[in-house]
């Protein structure tokens, strides 16, 4: 899995394509550390391109938003396919990263 960022003045915005997955999540954990460290505390991962997450791609998810967090900010998840929206709502965890409909709506009201 390949990760691209791109910087708004509101947020950086980090796509993924393919499976999230143990092999991906570390890699993940690592890009939106980076983009934090940066100075960009509002992150939005696009999961427009995933196809697939399991647990330690979700752990992965965790671990950004525990870091973002740390940082004052929030990190927001957007354009979330079918298999990974229920992942989440199988661990409930849609509840602490409510899945965004486009990656304007994560910070549309900040």
């Amino acid at each position: 899995m390949q990760f691209t960022v791109e910087t708004t003045p509101a947020y950086a915005e980090v796509n993924g394509s393919g499976r999230l997955n143990m092999v991906a999540a570390p890699l993940l954990r690592e890009v939106v550390a980076a983009v934090v460290a940066e100075g960009s505390h509002h992150v939005v991962v696009n999961m427009e391109g995933t196809e697939f997450m399991d647990s330690s791609g979700l752990g992965a998810l965790i671990g950004c938003l525990k870091i973002a967090r740390q940082a004052g900010g929030d990190l927001r998840i957007a354009n979330v396919q079918p298999q990974v929206k229920m992942v989440l709502e199988l661990t409930s965890m849609h509840r602490v990263l409510t899945p965004y409909e486009s990656v304007e709506a994560a910070f549309s009201n900040e």
